[in-house]
């Protein structure tokens, strides 16, 4: 089926001196111009292209890539604010249209907004939306505890960071989970904490968070011992440092030390964790 808003590999049908028609089957033939055909294309070769809607909402066909395809979720800068809602550069000659009715907040000229992109079968057009909550699930029976994911850091709340889970769902990293401070629209794999009894999705950051302070104790054990007995990672260090050693945040790390200062297995000095 030939999907408006993404790629599609489309066959040649017909030459003209402004490019060529590509068989769009039920959308009838659509238009690759000129600038965009392959050299030797002829009729009856397959291209790859994206279909979207040019400035006189006719569908059209290009091999350039956008920075988004409809379906997904991406951040994007507004490049103009007019009476018809916001503009963002999605890459393409035509800018992508946020209405006023899909802004959560008044967007402004400037900032960068994390949207989700669809097509909108009523005014068939493609446009984009900042109410994530309308277009993306905050409920899943899908996803399982400890499964991979994709995220894409789209705010920021009271307890921590909501995120876009593989562009279709939203979910929540609670601050304590989240070893640094976290950037809207930065990307990076994750993992499924848990789903609670209401269906919503916790997330992680790092598998390692879902390990026992036990399996960490016996991680920072290891560490001491391939250090010497002693390490200068302690419960003051940088949480980017305990992460990039350990995998875990700081909190968590704190906790794992103070179980094993307890059990009289490490020593804490000033600068210095030292192995008993």
């Amino acid at each position: 089926m030939v999907e408006v808003g993404r790629f599609n590999k489309l066959e040649v049908v017909k030459e003209v001196d402004f490019g060529v028609y590509l068989d769009g089957d039920d959308l009838g033939t659509i238009l690759l111009p000129v600038r965009y055909v392959p050299e030797d294309c002829e009729i009856g070769d397959w291209v790859n292209v994206f279909l979207y809607f040019d400035s006189e909402d006719l569908l059209i066909a290009t091999t350039e890539t956008p920075k988004v395809e409809v379906g997904r979720c991406e951040m994007l800068k507004v490049i103009d604010i007019n009476n018809a809602g916001a503009f963002m550069d999605w890459g393409l000659p035509k800018d992508l249209l946020v209405p006023y009715s899909e802004q959560h907040k008044p967007m402004e000229e400037g900032y960068s907004y994390v949207v989700y992109v669809f097509h909108d079968q009523d005014s068939d057009r493609i446009a984009a939306s900042t109410r994530l909550q309308d277009h993306l699930e905050e409920e899943s029976v899908w996803l399982k505890p400890r499964q991979a994911v994709d995220l894409l850091i789209a705010g920021r709340t009271d307890l921590g960071y909501k995120a876009v889970i593989n562009d279709k769902y939203i979910g929540l990293i609670f601050r304590d989970d989240a070893f640094r401070p976290l950037k809207i629209g930065e990307r990076m794999p994750g993992f499924i904490k848990s789903i609670r009894s209401d269906g919503k999705i916790d997330l992680l950051i790092s598998q390692a968070t879902l390990q026992g302070d036990h399996d960490l104790g016996e991680q920072i054990i290891q560490h001491l011992q391939a250090s010497g007995g002693q390490s200068t990672l302690t419960d003051k260090s940088a949480p980017e440092e305990i992460y990039r050693v350990f995998n875990v945040s700081k909190k968590k790390y704190k906790q794992a030390l103070g179980t094993l200062y307890k059990s009289k297995r490490v020593l804490l000095k000033p600068g210095v964790v030292e192995l008993v």
